[in-house]
């Protein structure tokens, strides 16, 4: 028995019209287009590109340490002055404390050709009153 009447069974009725041929497969044609073969690319871009990066990358650096020791040096002339600049305060407070002291000052004050005054007195200003005992300065 064959499968194409059971087919025909299952379905109900034969087919009125018959299947469309398919086309035969023509097999593909042995020849084809070729391109022309590739060039071989040349390395002599690529090799001057990194030789650039890397001649940039020096220079850089390059530059970056000359800057650095610029600025080294400043640093350098700046702190020595102002370890001047300290030392010179400190010399100059010593002088401000020495002319400061109480013989220095009264020395100075008998130089200019003033005299010691022989009592101390206050004005009280809310009563116009004297206070304490003033006396005349000798000179």
């Amino acid at each position: 028995m064959s499968a194409l009447p059971q087919a025909a069974a299952r379905t109900g009725a034969a087919r009125a019209y018959p299947l469309p041929a398919r086309p035969a497969v023509a097999p593909p044609p042995r020849l084809r287009v070729v391109g022309a073969p590739a060039q071989a690319r040349s390395r002599v871009p690529f090799v001057l590109a990194c030789m650039a990066v890397l001649g940039g990358a020096l220079l850089a650096a390059l530059l970056l340490n000359t800057q650095m020791a610029s600025l080294a040096f400043e640093r350098y002339e700046l702190s020595n002055e102002l370890g001047r600049l300290r030392q010179d305060r400190m010399d100059l407070v010593a002088q401000h404390d020495a002319r400061s002291s109480p013989t220095q000052l009264a020395a100075e004050a008998r130089s200019l050709g003033m005299v010691e005054a022989n009592g101390t007195g206050w004005l009280r200003l809310a009563d116009g009153s004297v206070q304490g005992a003033p006396a005349p300065a000798g000179g």
